[in-house]
């Protein structure tokens, strides 16, 4: 049983900071196994998290410029982790950090340049792992949910609250997922307002009520009324959603309990559109999973015919991080990590290009 030995690094849409998991990865007989041996996380400057809200408006020339820069800085990250906890490593996979995601258009783009990242970590790299999926007619996202299908599978639904919210079940053999819609991203926002990276447990959005008109607001985006497959990026954040919080006079605290409110509302929805069964078991995972709050509330709108469960704070922070390892191992073997029944695209395919360090 060959053991695979993987730094995953993730960066998401919630802006928040780099991801670093060391993990083992292998298949037997029976199932795909993994073991979380280290992790790490690297919080963004206030440059760094400006630059990268702001990438989508560089011209062509400014943005490869930073997809290079952003790979050397990975490589640099990657290369002190190693080095910090001698780890052995076989390969780095990268997600990169999604500026462009026009799946409509044809177009998805990660920044974090494979090759600058190799020759950095002096690793093997393997990142680009939507663009495939796109070319043959798909979403390119989200890309998650192999990994609930192989580590997770005993759970009804597998939930990941990142900067946005997606979901993945079995239906009639398939794996489904899709973006349900908003998560982190909204709620940063808010307390971007004062200062504050976020809201801590919920802490704040707890003591606020619920602003009527905004929820009406946020519940009747046009994009809840599509059918999946489905996905979003940053750009449909910035046109459709943050108009609504900007012109909306009220205080913080009202602010982050419609949005969390707003969250829980279309996330219940669609676990209750669903799975008609009772006793369903909803794994959550993502920052948002420490979102006390939003636990609760969740929880109280599912009622007791679904059972929220969140793993250990480890796999809660790092399992996107360690998927995009898995995905790292799934194209090392050509085994399928992008599943068309997910991202609607024309056959499953195995993403992901590879760079060898020079």
């Amino acid at each position: 049983m060959k053991i695979y030995k993987v730094i995953g690094l993730m960066s998401g849409t919630s802006l928040d900071g780099l991801d670093l998991a060391y993990c083992h990865i292998w298949e037997t007989s029976k199932a795909w196994g993994f073991e979380i041996k280290q992790t790490h996380s690297i919080s963004y400057s206030e440059e760094m998290q400006e630059k990268l809200k702001k990438s989508i408006f560089l011209p062509a020339d400014e943005l490869l410029q930073f997809h290079n820069s952003y790979g050397t800085w990975l490589g640099i990250q990657a290369k002190d982790f190693i080095s910090t906890y001698g780890l052995d490593v076989d390969l780095i996979a990268s997600h990169g950090h999604t500026t462009h995601h026009q799946p409509q258009n044809g177009l998805t783009f990660q920044i974090g340049s494979g090759q600058h990242l190799a020759n950095e970590s002096a690793t093997k790299v393997i990142c680009d792992f939507r663009t495939n999926d796109v070319a043959l007619g798909g979403q390119g996202a989200p890309l998650v949910p192999i990994g609930d299908q192989l580590f997770f599978g005993q759970y009804d639904f597998c939930l990941n609250l990142g900067g946005i919210s997606n979901i993945s079940f079995e239906e009639n053999g398939k794996r489904l997922a899709y973006d349900i819609g908003l998560a982190n991203m909204i709620l940063n926002h808010i307390t971007q307002k004062i200062k504050l990276n976020y809201d801590k447990g919920g802490s704040l959005a707890r003591t606020g009520k619920i602003n009527q008109l905004m929820l009406d607001r946020l519940n009747d985006l046009e994009f809840y009324k599509l059918p999946f497959p489905k996905s979003i990026g940053f750009e449909w954040f910035v046109k459709e959603v943050v108009p609504i919080v900007e012109t909306t006079s009220d205080t913080i605290e009202n602010l982050l309990h419609t949005a969390i409110h707003h969250i829980c509302d279309q996330i219940a929805l669609q676990v209750k559109t669903q799975k008609n069964k009772t006793n369903r078991s909803l794994f959550v995972t993502g920052g948002g999973a420490l979102n006390t709050f939003l636990m609760d509330c969740l929880q109280e709108k599912l009622g007791t015919e679904t059972k929220v469960i969140s793993p250990s704070k480890t796999l809660i922070e790092f399992k996107e991080a360690l998927v995009f390892a898995l995905m790292g191992v799934l194209r090392e073997e050509r085994k399928n990590n992008c599943l068309s029944s997910v991202t609607g695209a024309k056959r499953d395919s195995y993403g992901g290009v590879v760079y060898l360090p020079s």
